[in-house]
């Protein structure tokens, strides 16, 4: 409120200063520290509200590639989905970078971000094909968890108290969501441990090639590499005779949804790096768990799937293991700028 009264009664600062010479020093300091807080206040807020709206999208594309289930294959799915995401990044990189956006850095962790990518959309296409929506999102946020795992044993980075409280509470709201689908499903519940698991292979990725290439060309290097892996997926699906996996030609409807999650999802991930960039990543991570509310609205809406209690336990649980860790960070990352 004292922001938004600044801003109206002064022009700029330098106003903001002259008049609080004439008020007692107490209001006198706050006037002049609201108007001059105000721009990154608002930055903040912007970039918030980006990332909310990005993490929004992916669960509306998420939406999508659920509605496609039993018109086609997963796999083949999953391969026309990536496939028109890198030919669309690939045209955008090269107006927008040149011809060195070609020139691949540090080319075996990219081709592990681009597995870890292809093990990830496989396994989660296939799990939102069979299982409700809320349920499989759900699961999906086990990755943070995995990653401080998979990092202790690649990267060498220590394993935290915090990490393995963490990974036993997220263990329990795994259990608690699988509850109702493990029997139904079989192996086919764990798709999204899959799913998870390969997002801690991309995750691992992203900090090892940090800064070695634009956030555009490291969005077109995943593509790149996940796509001819998922269209092998799709023809090893193929000839294998199993259900569900046999590869027709598409009906029109299914390549216009497959080419709208392609830009949904590539403009839900330039809307978190900007959100990121103006609020910080550390005030932008908790805004992650926007999916799992929307995941539960859109599956009761478009497929009549209300999340069941013991899943909104589970998700809380999760959602909980997950926040730890972020705090638990956050903390260090005071505690080492002090």
């Amino acid at each position: 409120m004292r922001g938004s009264v600044c801003r109206d009664s002064f022009a700029n600062g330098d106003g903001a200063v002259a008049q609080a010479r004439q008020l007692p020093t107490f209001a006198a300091k706050e006037i002049v520290i609201a108007t001059i807080a105000h721009p990154a206040h608002r930055a903040e807020r912007t970039g918030l509200l980006f990332a909310l709206a990005g993490f929004a999208l992916l669960s509306v594309g998420d939406t999508i590639i659920k509605s496609m289930a039993g018109q086609w294959a997963p796999t083949a799915a999953a391969a026309l989905r990536y496939t028109l995401g890198a030919i669309g990044l690939g045209v955008f990189a090269l107006l927008r970078e040149g011809p060195a956006i070609l020139r691949v850095p540090l080319p075996r962790l990219q081709a592990l971000r681009g597995f870890g990518v292809a093990v990830a959309t496989l396994a989660f296409f296939a799990a939102l094909f069979v299982m409700p929506l809320a349920d499989a999102t759900a699961l999906i946020f086990t990755s943070p968890i995995l990653t401080g795992l998979l990092s202790a044993l690649f990267l060498g980075e220590p394993a935290r108290r915090e990490t393995w409280l963490a990974t036993l509470l997220a263990f329990v709201g795994v259990l608690i969501v699988l509850r109702p689908n493990a029997v139904a499903l079989g192996p086919a519940a764990l798709l999204p441990l899959l799913s998870a698991a390969g997002m801690s292979l991309l995750m691992i990725g992203n900090r090892a090639t940090a800064g070695s290439a634009t956030p555009l060309a490291q969005q077109f290097y995943v593509a790149a590499i996940a796509a001819p892996l998922l269209v092998l997926a799709a023809v090893i699906g193929h000839v294998s005779g199993l259900r569900g996996f046999a590869v027709a030609l598409p009906p029109a409807s299914v390549v216009l949804r497959c080419a709208m999650v392609a830009v949904s999802a590539s403009t839900a991930h330039w809307l978190i790096y900007r959100g990121t960039v103006l609020a910080g990543a550390a005030t932008v991570a908790p805004m992650t768990y926007v999916q799992i509310v929307m995941a539960s609205a859109l599956g009761w809406l478009v497929f009549n799937h209300p999340p069941k209690p013991l899943t909104l336990l589970g998700v809380a649980v999760i959602a909980a293991a997950g926040l730890l860790l972020w705090r638990t960070g956050r903390m260090r990352e005071v505690a080492a700028s002090e």
